[in-house]
Formats: C-alpha cells, sequence, structure tokens
C-alpha cells in the first residue's frame, strides 16, 4: 500500500469556497501533506479524558483526535524533557546517543548531538517542507533554527540570560524574567516579542504557529508544524480563562502538591492546552487544509511530582495520538510503541526516503495505522538516567539498573492488562516465565551499557561533576525505582546502590 503522502506527491489540485481569516477564497493542498505535531510537557495519559473517563480535565479536542485516528495506549518515552526530545527528535535511544538524563549528556551529546544524530526536521526542510517549531525546545545546546536541526521559523520561549546569550544584551532587554506563562520571554525569528504580565505565552506561541500555517498554505507549500507546548509544566498558574489581575494572584498553589493531577489550577492548565489544540485544528479546516494534515499528540513524560523521572511504567509512559488522511480510525489500541518510532513515521508520512546513515532504533507506525499490517511492535522501552523500562504485551521489566543495585529490575507479567493493579510479581522461583525474562535479557544486551559501573561518562568531566553533585545515590535510587506516596505499593528489594568511589577514576 502506499501512503497518503506518494499518492498526494502526483496530484495538485484546489478546494474551493474556504474562507479563512483573513477572507482566503480557496486554498492549494500541497502535493504532500502537512504535519502539526503537539507535544504537551509533564503530563501523563490519564489527565485527558478520552485516556481517563474519570480525569477532572475534559479535552474534547484531543479526544475528538482519538476517535478519528488512532490512540496508543502504551507509549514510552524518556522520563524526563531533554532525553525525551532527543529521542523523538532523533530516533536514537540514549544508550547510543549518551542523552540519559536532564543532568547526564554523556559523549559530549550536549554540543554533539545533531552532528552525530540526524534529525527529521533537516530532513523535511531539504525535502522541500516548510518547517517551524514553536514553545520549548530543551535538547542540548544546539539551536533548532541551526543547519543541523532544520526548523526555518521559530517562536520559543527562551530565560533572558540565554536570550542575551544567543543574540545579545539588546535583544534581551532589561530584567531577568523567565516565567514561561505570563510576561513569557520569547524569542521570535532572532527578536524578542514585547511582553507584559497581560500576556500568556501560550497564545503567543500558538498565534505564531496559526499565521506560520496560514502563510504556507497561501503559498502551497506543504509545512510542518511542531509545538512543544510549555504546557502544563510547572510552575502552576492561571491562564487566561480565570486569571485575576495580579502576577502573584495568578500563582496556584504556593506549595508543591503531591499530585498536581488533583490541583484545580493544574486541571485547568490541561483544558486549557485543549483549548488550543482546538484553535489549531480549527483554523485548518479554516485554510481548508484540514483533510491534507496529520495530527500528532503525544506528551514528553509523566506527570511532575508522581510520574516524571522515574523509571517505572508510570514515569514513561505518555499519550501519543495520530490522525489523517489514510488512517484507520481505531480510537484506541493495545499495539506498543515508542518515541524512537516517530521519526521514520513522520518520514514515511511525507513521502521520504530515511537517510541510511541515520541508523534509528524505530519502526514506522504507518503499516500498522493504514492497515498493511496487524501489528506494531513485540516490545518498546523507555528511561530515566540510569534507570530502564521495557515492556511487551504480555510483561513488563521496570526499574533496572545496576548502578543502584538492581540488575535485575522488578518484572511483572500483566496479563495484557494497562492497570497496575493487575499485575503479577515475576520471582525468580517462577520458571514458567523463563523465557519472557531472556527476552529482556536480550533486549538490554543488543542496547549496550546503560550507565552501569563501567559507563565512560563516569570518567569524563561531566560525569565526575555528576557525582561530586550526588554524593548520595541512596536518595536518587529511592526517588527513581519505585513510584510516589499514594500509588500502587511496589516490592523494595535488598540491593543497594554501587559505592561512589568505584566510580572514580582509579577507585579514588
Amino acid at each position: 500500500m502506499r501512503s497518503f503522502a506518494t499518492f498526494l506527491m502526483g496530484c495538485h489540485f484546489l478546494v474551493p469556497g474556504v474562507v479563512g481569516s483573513e477572507g482566503l477564497e480557496s486554498a492549494e493542498v500541497p502535493k504532500r501533506p502537512n504535519i502539526v505535531f503537539i507535544l504537551a510537557d509533564d503530563v501523563s495519559p490519564e489527565m485527558f479524558s478520552c485516556y481517563n473517563p474519570e480525569s477532572p480535565a475534559r479535552t474534547p479536542h484531543i479526544d475528538a483526535l482519538a476517535a478519528r485516528g488512532t490512540a496508543f495506549r502504551t507509549c514510552f518515552s524518556a522520563a524526563s524533557c531533554g532525553p525525551s526530545r532527543a529521542l523523538l527528535m532523533t530516533g536514537v535511544y540514549g544508550n547510543r546517543t549518551g542523552v540519559f538524563a536532564n543532568d547526564i549528556w554523556a559523549f559530549q551529546s550536549k554540543t554533539k548531538l545533531f552532528n552525530e544524530q540526524v534529525s527529521w526536521a533537516k530532513e523535511l526542510r531539504d525535502a522541500g517542507y516548510a518547517t517551524a517549531i514553536a514553545g520549548k525546545w530543551h535538547c542540548g545546546r544546539e539551536v533548532p533554527w541551526s543547519e543541523q536541526v532544520g526548523f526555518q521559523q521559530y517562536c520559543l520561549w527562551e530565560t533572558d540570560d540565554r536570550i542575551e546569550r544567543l543574540f545579545g544584551a539588546a535583544a534581551a532587554g532589561e530584567g531577568a524574567e523567565s516565567c514561561r506563562y505570563w510576561n513569557s520571554p520569547t524569542i521570535e525569528n532572532g527578536k524578542k516579542l514585547p511582553s507584559d504580565e497581560t500576556v500568556y505565552g501560550p497564545d503567543v506561541r500558538c498565534d505564531f504557529l496559526l499565521r506560520f500555517m496560514e502563510e504556507q498554505s497561501r503559498a502551497g507549500r506543504p509545512f510542518l508544524a511542531y509545538w512543544p507546548s510549555v504546557l502544563p509544566h510547572g510552575p502552576i498558574m492561571r491562564t487566561p480563562d480565570s486569571a485575576p489581575p495580579s502576577f502573584l494572584g495568578r500563582l496556584w498553589p504556593f506549595g508543591e502538591s503531591d499530585d498536581r493531577s488533583t490541583d484545580e489550577a493544574f486541571v485547568e492548565m490541561v483544558e486549557y492546552l485543549d483549548k488550543l489544540v482546538g484553535r489549531v485544528i480549527d483554523h485548518t479546516k479554516e485554510l481548508g487544509v484540514y483533510d491534507s494534515t496529520y495530527f500528532i499528540f503525544a506528551s514528553d513524560n509523566g506527570t511532575a511530582n508522581f510520574a516524571k523521572n522515574r523509571g517505572v511504567e508510570e514515569g514513561v509512559r505518555v499519550p501519543y495520538i495520530i490522525a489523517g488522511p489514510g488512517i484507520l480510525q481505531r480510537g484506541f489500541t493495545e499495539e506498543l510503541t515508542d518515541f524512537s518510532d516517530i521519526a521514520p513515521t513522520l518520514l514515511e508520512i511525507a513521502g521520504i526516503a530515511s537517510d541510511p546513515a541515520s541508523g534509528r532504533d524505530g519502526k514506522s507506525q504507518w503499516p500498522y495505522l493504514t492497515g498493511e499490517a496487524s501489528t506494531h511492535r513485540d516490545w518498546i522501552y523507555g528511561y530515566a538516567g540510569p534507570v530502564q523500562v521495557f515492556r511487551t504485551k504480555d510483561y513488563l521489566l521496570e526499574a533496572r539498573s545496576p548502578l543502584y543495585g538492581q540488575p535485575e529490575g522488578r518484572m511483572y507479567f500483566t496479563k495484557g492488562s494497562k492497570n497496575r493493579a493487575d499485575y503479577v510479581e515475576v520471582t525468580d522461583e517462577d520458571p514458567g516465565h523463563a523465557v519472557a525474562r531472556g527476552r529482556f535479557d536480550q533486549l538490554i544486551a543488543g542496547l549496550g551499557p546503560h550507565l552501569d559501573v563501567t559507563h565512560p561518562f563516569w570518567k569524563s568531566k561531566p560525569g565526575r561533576e555528576w557525582l561530586r553533585q550526588n554524593p548520595s545515590l541512596d536518595e536518587l535510587a529511592e526517588k527513581q525505582l519505585y513510584a510516589s506516596p499514594g500509588s500502587v505499593p511496589l516490592t523494595r528489594r535488598g540491593g543497594r546502590p554501587v559505592p561512589l568511589a568505584a566510580l572514580r577514576p582509579g577507585g579514588e
């Protein structure tokens, strides 16, 4: 079966009679489809009402995408922003890129990531797509508008000090405001936008994307609009739908909650994200390109305070929804996918042959999405710093970390369920699960070292600095190997993290 993108490459036609926001009378359908990729920030699947009907947040526009296309109940990312976005942009797992955690970038990957890995944005740009990014980058030191990354236009939240480093003091202006929401420093195509306490940053970045889509639609160019939104990442603040006049009054709550999903303002932030998603979808309809546009919605990692940065399933499981021409309206699927699959899927949608030098770890979802294949993948993978998480349809291996004294991890027979309460923990005394355990061992060996005691990161300058700043691995292990208070209890094992002396050069 040919992809819809391949089919469109041979077509060129008009959609008449569609009036846009500035009186656009007709929109020329691109020879190749458009792609709108929306990435939420720090939010678990259960916050969206399509994934969890009992969620306090109502998300009708995201729900509609799930009903129109395919929504994966189980998609794995990495458990924090940096490694999740590095995996998304390259399709290569952290074992090879070196991006393990926000504070662990091995192999000089913070500066070399896009010199040694291929960005799908660059490949789409080189194939004739107009490319734009709006929101939050957080993917190493390489800027997204560089030649290596490939975004031609951008509208990004940045701190004033970073704007000064990139563009000079004149661009940064006065003050050191860095809030991603109200009076948010935003740099758009080389210029800092004016702002004050009445301006809501997510609205500004959404408006930019709407203008970009309209500009490209008028010109008849296919576009990629990548929107890694800052919503609903902390700080928890009121949105324009309920914000009081004062800046301090918009902060809510003043303390950190153990479970943000019950916070009134966090729920409102999730709902406001859905509202902005609706604006984007509606605009493609106004421009007459809705029927030739693919929409992807995902999140970078689980919700902060109880899932983010934890090497358990809740930390790496994220929503993933894709809808567009040719994609079956399956609604929810029990097939598995992870973030390494995004790059090859985007390229196949666009009708672009993948760079053979990319060495990507993922598999295109396109055959499954269109019905050409009845299944997608047998296993998926996520990670949180030195902790690994694997999943097959019937088994879960989580909290595996030789560094933290858990080289075997915790293995569960899931019985095909997505409810942790149904899982049965597998022990060494359960010989009936030996084949599944052997399969996980093969996957671990095939991926290569994952920050074990022999990993070269610990002998590098950043590695030595990390060890200096983290003198107690016990505290990190307690956070990253177990679920948060109030979650389903997880078995504590007797293993202890390796002594720090074993990681220092010469055993010092």
